[in-house]
């Protein structure tokens, strides 16, 4: 498996299977801590989803500065696990990354500021189904593309994962398509954008709250490319 460098010097995957990268070539690291840990605000204690783990920057960039945080990690392919113990990382996140290296041997980590990190492996769709209900304040949404994976981006899946999230609680998610928002909605979120980084279109954060009506609708601030 090959390392591929980013723009920010953090590295990624390129995987044959759904011809893809991991992550966006303009930084893996700055993706991970823009779109994701710093678009939601991840809190100390939090109870974060990490669906679509790959090689964990997300969880790692949850990680610092944070403390009692418990993650779930869900991902499918061992290989890309295995590839963590060999990745290197930008300084500003060695310390974090030390607790992740060896999750192929121990996939129940602990960090020095009482971060818990699990990992499930299997198909993220079928594996969700084993996590408790009402649980998570905050869920990293990872998965590839809509074109290359569209399953994972489907009404029925965004059902089971706002039936795990607590009022209030937010995900994140690189993608602004079309279809994604409109199965968002559907699913019961209120959705809007996310920031916009590597790419003209804006991410996209997603909501659970009971006072929002099922069907709001809300108008777009930025052009969206309605392919990702």
């Amino acid at each position: 498996m090959q390392f591929i460098k980013t723009k920010d010097s953090s590295f990624t995957v390129y995987n044959e299977r759904y011809k893809e990268h991991y992550h966006t070539l303009s930084g893996a690291l700055e993706e991970a801590f823009e779109k994701h840990v710093n678009a939601i605000g991840v809190e100390d204690e939090s109870h974060i989803l990490d669906f679509c783990f790959g090689l964990g920057y997300n969880s790692i960039a949850a990680t610092k500065g944070h403390k009692n945080l418990n993650i779930l990690g869900l991902e499918n392919d061992l290989e890309i696990i295995k590839a963590i113990k060999n990745l290197t990382v930008p300084k500003e996140i060695e310390k974090e990354f030390s607790a992740f290296r060896n999750l192929t041997e121990k996939p129940e980590i602990t960090d020095e500021n009482n971060n818990t990190i699990k990992l499930i492996l299997g198909d993220a769709i079928h594996t969700i189904d084993q996590l408790p209900e009402v649980f998570f304040n905050r869920v990293f949404f990872d998965p590839f593309s809509p074109k290359k994976q569209p399953e994972m981006w489907s009404k029925e899946v965004f059902k089971k994962v706002f039936a795990l999230m607590k009022p209030g609680a937010k995900l994140s998610t690189y993608s602004c398509a079309k279809m994604v928002r409109e199965n968002m909605k559907a699913a019961g979120f209120i959705v809007m954008d996310g920031p916009i980084i590597g790419r003209k279109s804006p991410a996209t954060i997603a909501i659970k709250s009971h006072l929002a009506s099922r069907n709001q609708q809300l108008a777009p601030r930025k052009m969206c490319n309605y392919s990702s």
